[in-house]
């Protein structure tokens, strides 16, 4: 099958209204860029300067937890007032981000296929907090759009997701718009490096390699339980709106949801995707090194549903062996 499902992934990804959702593993980069989930605690741990609560999550992975997820959810009682692991943590993978420096070539040349698509303003669901999709954007000079304008202390403005770059022209027709650029449009859905929230001025991005000022909150949504109503507040009430509508809501949405570096984890991101099937015009492409059981029966029997992974595919429903290289983000980017 590797041949037909190779075919069908080119139909798929050169088609129109295609949008994109990325996962931690578009951003591993076979250990050079940022650290997978499973890799987060080690990476992260000495960031958190309160020893007293970095020892509990480290009882808690000892005692068994199934990561730092799981070990913010045995932390927290569920309560309305949210426990200090989980800000401790956002800060943690904040600070240590900062400090990284990934290679950009296979993140340049993703923004600059996307931006010779003719789709309008290609859309890419964000779901990690590094900045390589911004960086590599501003390194090729493709347009992107973030939600944000400003320059220091840029200001978050979702309106700016419905601007239109064009000019006005005369024609035989009377005057007319003939749109000029097309911006990337990233959404980021579970906040980014940099972002912050100021009491005074409100929801704001600084420089990525910047600490946010103090007495501001770092709007990263950490990976724990809570992180589903995290969404439903500004910025990211606004970011999940847009992915809602653009997977079905709208009045053109996107026809194909291409997921790569997504291993299907997040129950909130899947529910939206789950809805989105329920259209007969719409198709979910996962690319990822390897899914759960769970989540492979879950989403490989479907048939508008192709999964591409190391050692086992689906083409919507039929189930073959895997494939070597077809999965991972440095081989997609060639294929977008």
């Amino acid at each position: 099958m590797t041949e037909e499902l190779e075919t069908k992934v080119r139909e798929q990804l050169s088609s129109q209204r295609v949008g994109y959702l990325l996962g931690a593993g578009s951003s591993y980069l076979n250990g050079n860029g940022y650290p997978l989930s499973s890799d987060l605690w080690d990476e992260i741990k000495d960031c958190i300067r309160n020893t007293e609560k970095r020892d509990e999550i480290q009882a808690k992975l000892d005692e068994g937890a199934n990561g730092i997820e799981q070990a913010l959810d045995l932390l927290d009682d569920g309560g309305p007032v949210e426990g200090p692991h989980r800000h401790l943590v956002a800060e943690a993978i904040a600070e240590r981000f900062r400090t990284l420096k990934p290679p950009l070539d296979n993140h340049v040349e993703f923004v600059r296929r996307l931006a010779q698509r003719p789709d309008p303003s290609v859309k890419v669901f964000n779901l990690n907090y590094d900045p390589l999709i911004e960086r590599a954007a501003e390194q090729a000079h493709v347009r992107l759009s973030d939600g944000f304008m400003g320059h220091e202390c840029a200001f978050f403005e979702p309106a700016v997701f419905e601007e239109r770059i064009g000019r006005i022209r005369g024609t035989h027709r009377g005057r007319q718009f003939e749109e000029t650029a097309k911006p990337i449009q990233l959404l980021k859905l579970h906040g980014s490096v940099g972002w912050y929230e100021c009491g005074t001025y409100g929801i704001r991005r600084c420089a990525f390699a910047s600490t946010i000022p103090e007495e501001t909150k770092c709007l990263m949504i950490p990976p724990q339980r809570r992180k589903a109503s995290d969404t439903m507040s500004p910025p990211y009430s606004a970011l999940w709106s847009m992915f809602r509508g653009a997977l079905g809501q709208d009045r053109v949405p996107i026809n194909r949801l291409v997921c790569i570096g997504y291993g299907f984890a997040d129950e909130h991101v899947n529910a939206v995707i789950e809805n989105a099937l329920a259209r007969n015009d719409f198709t979910v492409l996962i690319f990822t090194k390897v899914l759960t059981n769970v989540s492979w029966d879950r989403w490989s029997t479907k048939r508008n549903v192709i999964v591409v992974t190391e050692d086992r595919c689906s083409l919507k429903g039929d189930v073959d062996c895997g494939h070597c290289d077809l999965w991972d983000f440095q081989q997609i980017v060639k294929e977008v």
